[in-house]
């Protein structure tokens, strides 16, 4: 099984709730985009209109690989429209303020499924149909997970744990996933000849900000705390949020544990995710539909199954809740809301399968839901996969391009 083989497999459009106006102090674009990332259209956006980057807001990242509709705001009044590589940006309305996460009621995506025998697209086919009404957890998906290293582990653990030195390094010179060629080759003359700024100086991709950090260092090699706060406030955050979402997905993945042996039931599966094996299930009559808190340093938990879950999971990382906090950054947090355990998809449209034109003598499945925000639609697939009538399918892998964070 093959999703995102191609730009046009993958189509995600924001689904915004706040109305807008005709008025206001911040101008709202609808931005269509393609094979760029959030961050590239923010920052031309940016210089374009004359801002800072910080200036354009957004609800949420969205994927690079994909044809994307999503909203941005911009302080002032602005032009109608505003291109650039890869993206269209044309006036949708005004706002009284920036905007947020919670203007969006969800995503709606369409996704095209490929590389499928006969025998495992019926199953498929079915299992996506029935997730409307089994859910399934709603764990961060692999694209979450970017700064996580099977070896080096998270850039936000190193922050939490005070310890500037290793994340400074893991920052500059090891390699992640979506690390581009010239950031890969950085890296690796980074790995040879870590301490000699100056070398590293010379091999740094231009313009970048590895280059802020390093003229920092060559004159402060022992600074470490201030170098790490010159990373960008946006970048911090995604690594923060990374490590904390990791936590999330522990505790989900032991309190779902925990309720399925209580109901002498056995996960139908297991899906890796950065570096964890978290259980799946096909029918969920023992799960209730509660919300549980980002793990951070003020997080409340009460009493019950899920705050049993939390304290397991926090004293097999050895981390204490007060340990949740960036202590040694000026200006990033992590998240303080709540999330879904279980995560329902709505209006499941599938087509059924039909020749696959990418794929000689194979089957292909178009899927189109709706997911709350937050949620990942390539969870939604690998899940359908993983527990999927055929018992042929469980534990076969799910091919998709890498991680965009």
């Amino acid at each position: 099984m093959q999703i995102k083989q191609a730009i046009d497999d993958f189509a995600v459009e924001e689904i915004l709730i706040s109305p807008l106006a005709s008025t206001g102090d911040h101008t709202v674009y609808r931005v269509v985009k393609r094979d760029v990332t959030t961050f590239q259209v923010q920052a031309h956006l940016a210089s374009e209109l004359g801002v800072g980057q910080s200036a354009v807001a957004f609800a949420a990242l969205k994927d690079r690989r994909a044809n994307v509709v999503q909203y941005l705001s911009v302080p002032g009044s602005m032009p109608a429209a505003v291109e650039g590589p890869g993206y269209r940006a044309t006036l949708a309305g005004r706002m009284d303020r920036p905007l947020r996460p919670t203007d969006l009621a969800g995503n709606r995506f369409s996704l095209m499924i490929r590389d499928l025998t006969p025998q495992q697209a019926a199953p498929l086919a079915l299992r996506l149909s029935e997730l409307q009404g089994s859910g399934l957890p709603n764990y961060f998906h692999h694209q979450r997970f970017g700064s996580y290293h099977p070896e080096d582990g998270f850039i936000g653990a190193h922050i939490l744990a005070r310890d500037s030195a290793r994340a400074v390094r893991a920052y500059l010179a090891v390699t992640f996933p979506g690390d581009p060629g010239s950031v890969q080759r950085f890296k690796q003359v980074a790995q040879a000849h870590w301490g000699q700024w100056d070398v590293l100086m010379d091999a740094a991709p231009k313009p970048s900000n590895y280059r802020s950090l390093l003229t920092y260092l060559r004159d402060h090699p022992d600074d470490y705390v201030r170098a790490l706060n010159l990373v960008p406030r946006g970048l911090l955050s995604l690594w923060l949020e990374a490590y904390q979402s990791y936590l999330w997905n522990c505790v989900v993945a032991r309190y779902i544990s925990g309720r399925l042996a209580a109901a002498n039931s056995d996960p139908a599966a297991f899906i890796e995710i950065a570096g964890s094996s978290l259980p799946l299930y096909r029918e969920a009559p023992v799960l209730d539909r509660v919300l549980l808190t980002m793990p951070h340093h003020r997080a409340v938990y009460g009493q019950g199954d899920l705050a049993d879950a939390v304290q397991a999971v926090l004293d097999e990382k050895n981390v204490n809740l007060s340990d949740l906090k960036a202590r040694i950054l000026k200006s990033a947090y992590l998240a303080r809301h709540s999330r879904a355990v279980l995560l329902f998809p709505e209006t499941v449209r599938v087509v059924p399968p039909a020749n696959d034109e990418r794929f000689a003598g194979r089957l292909k499945i178009e899927v189109s839901f709706m997911l709350p925000p937050g949620s990942y639609a390539t969870l939604v697939v690998e899940c359908a996969w993983r527990t999927a009538a055929n018992g042929g399918l469980l534990g076969l892998p799910c091919h998709a391009q890498g991680p965009i964070l």
